[in-house]
């Protein structure tokens, strides 16, 4: 009898997209749900990142100013996030700004000098991976900062970035918000993966034990920093892939780009992922 389940090579290689092996696979009556999955969401991921290289050719000739900040939990997904942004942008005109900790001279400036040589130049996207927002959850956590140097950030991170915003700056700025059981699962897959052991630095150590610490201090960053012009966008990230398609859809609807008319997909984010902050909302974000 015919063996129904079985694809031959020759069937492989004449399969010309995702659409034709689903099709095979439907037909064959295979249950592949890890590969569809897997299939559909680098189908999804392309299309939205042709539509990120028209949104950057759009900021370019239009000498817009982006900037998208990243924050949120250690292992929330911040720096795999930023990479499918910028895998197919240009660049000349992108940049990924990840600072160290801040040298001597940097600790007895004002905290904003270090991040506003960063800030995009004319047709430039910036991607902040982790920024000045140290300032209102990291260091206070881990006491890197004094109490006196905390409040003064919550005082001025307003006016900071209202003078980005009057200065046609344009800010997104993301929480990626991942629940605690989720975290110690990737805290324990970076240690079991050689290639990713360098990302479990001593902060991280500390994610789990200081988690009610965490959340404690993002609820009052969002009650002190969330503007109408500069407003806090959390994204649910348990889900990485899925978290990364809707961020991207975020970052889309913002703008009227030339050729988003075309868009092979949809480019209206999930509310089920990606919300808006509203303080009654805040004892549900992690």
């Amino acid at each position: 009898m015919e063996n129904r389940e079985m694809i031959t090579g020759e069937e492989f290689e004449n399969l010309k997209n995702h659409d034709d092996l689903f099709s095979l696979l439907k037909e064959r009556d295979i249950s592949c749900k890890k590969v569809k999955s897997t299939l559909l969401y680098d189908k999804e991921l392309r299309l939205l990142q042709i539509e990120l290289v028209k949104l950057q050719n759009w900021a370019s000739k239009n000498k817009k100013r982006i900037a998208i900040i990243f924050e949120g939990r250690d292992a929330a997904g911040k720096g795999g996030n930023i990479r499918r942004f910028m895998e197919h942008l240009n660049p000349r005109s992108s940049r990924l700004v990840a600072l160290n900790k801040p040298t001597e001279i940097e600790k007895g400036q004002w905290y904003f000098q270090r991040y506003i040589k960063e800030l995009p130049n004319p047709g430039e996207i910036v991607f902040f991976d982790r920024s000045w927002y140290n300032r209102a959850v990291v260091e206070p956590v881990m006491d890197f900062c004094t109490e006196k140097q905390y409040k003064e950030f919550l005082v001025q991170v307003p006016e900071f970035e209202h003078m980005m915003y009057e200065d046609g700056v344009i800010i997104i700025k993301f929480w990626l918000s991942i629940s605690k059981e989720e975290q110690q699962k990737r805290f324990e897959a970076r240690n079991e993966n050689p290639l990713k052991r360098w990302k479990f630095s001593p902060v991280d150590k500390q994610g789990q034990l200081l988690w009610d610490k965490y959340t404690r201090y993002k609820a009052d960053m969002f009650t002190k920093t969330h503007t109408t012009y500069s407003p806090w966008i959390i994204i649910k990230t348990n889900d990485k892939k899925l978290a990364r398609l809707e961020t991207i859809r975020h970052v889309l609807s913002q703008f009227n780009y030339d050729g988003k008319e075309k868009a092979g997909t949809i480019l209206n984010p999930d509310p089920n992922i990606v919300m808006r902050y509203y303080r009654s909302n805040s004892g549900q974000i992690d």
